[in-house]
């Protein structure tokens, strides 16, 4: 599959529309893009058979959920060889206040984005979860206060 993908301006259209509302119905979609709803149908399997829309969400409110309190963890895996690093992320994906991991450059190699219920779980979560593991040399934690997601994204110039 080729890295990128070239996208008609209607192709821009529905993505915009889609990630600013997943939830429209084919037959709005269709209307808004001008196309009929069977192209339009073809149009956004195009999309995801190409891989440019990987799936559709429903954002949550971590807070609503009991889990109020946000926080970055920067971890440190040493040594960071893939015989570890593998099963490292499992690990983190199968923790349920684990909302989503990058693995970065730098003197960090991992970014873990958790919601947990209190500071004491947070504190469980760091102390039982990650650095109890003999890969990890040092979690250093970033409170999140408030969060604000950017608009669609679409490519370069569009």
């Amino acid at each position: 599959m080729p890295d990128s993908v070239e996208l008609s301006p209607v192709d821009l259209d529905i993505l915009r529309l889609l990630q600013n509302d997943a939830r429209i119905t084919n037959k709005d979609l269709a209307a808004a893009v001008g196309l009929a709803p069977s192209t339009c149908l073809d149009r956004v399997a195009r999309l995801r058979d190409t891989g440019v829309i990987t799936g559709q969400h429903a954002s949550v409110d971590a807070a609503k959920l009991g889990r109020p309190l946000e926080a970055f963890l920067f971890v440190q895996v040493r040594p960071h060889r893939r015989p570890l690093v593998d099963p490292f992320i499992e690990h983190l994906l199968s923790l349920p206040e684990v909302r989503a991991v990058y693995h970065l450059t730098g003197p960090d190699d991992f970014l873990a984005h958790v919601a947990t219920s209190s500071a004491g779980e947070l504190q469980r979560l760091v102390l039982d979860e990650l650095t109890a593991r003999d890969e990890v040399a040092r979690v250093h934690t970033n409170l999140v206060f408030q969060h604000w997601s950017g608009g669609p994204l679409l490519p370069p110039g569009a």
